[in-house]
């Protein structure tokens, strides 16, 4: 299982939303009530604006990858945002390939079979990306169970 490297729950979250939201009305409130009333639009359009990114963050923070190698294929379930794809490949025909771009470029982790490519390890760093690569040599080097 591959996640994102989230740092808040969403309770967290939703917490430091709604303690952005009360400061800010609270300053909004503070200065209609010296006459200056025209604060308070912009405030509930800065609002608006916060909640656009936090839900942003929020339908990309459950983003995840699970590998599995079981019976004879690896399957692949790969969940962004709202779509969710589950791709299956026959295990003793995967290969993964390492692919670098440049020196110190980007690594990229593909398992492969036949013409069939799906790439893995998206939310991972590079040097994690490598060590995923290990693995999964490893794994599919091991034989079947009889």
């Amino acid at each position: 299982m591959i996640k994102r490297n989230c740092s808040a729950s969403p309770m967290q979250v939703a917490g430091v939303f709604a303690s952005i939201v009360a400061v800010s009305f609270a300053f909004g409130a503070v200065f209609a009530a010296q006459g200056l009333w025209l604060v308070l639009p912009f405030v509930g359009i800065e609002m608006l604006a916060v909640a656009a990114a936090f839900l942003c963050y929020g339908r990309r923070a459950a983003d995840y990858e699970r590998i599995e190698i079981v019976g004879g294929e690896v399957a692949v379930e790969q969940v962004e945002g709202s779509q969710r794809t589950v791709r299956c490949l026959p295990s003793p025909w995967v290969r993964v390939e390492l692919q670098r771009h440049g020196r110190a470029g980007r690594v990229r982790v593909w398992l492969v079979a036949g013409a069939r490519r799906i790439e893995v390890g998206r939310h991972l760093l590079d040097a994690r990306r490598v060590q995923l690569a290990e693995e999964l040599k490893t794994a599919l080097a091991r034989p079947l169970p009889a």
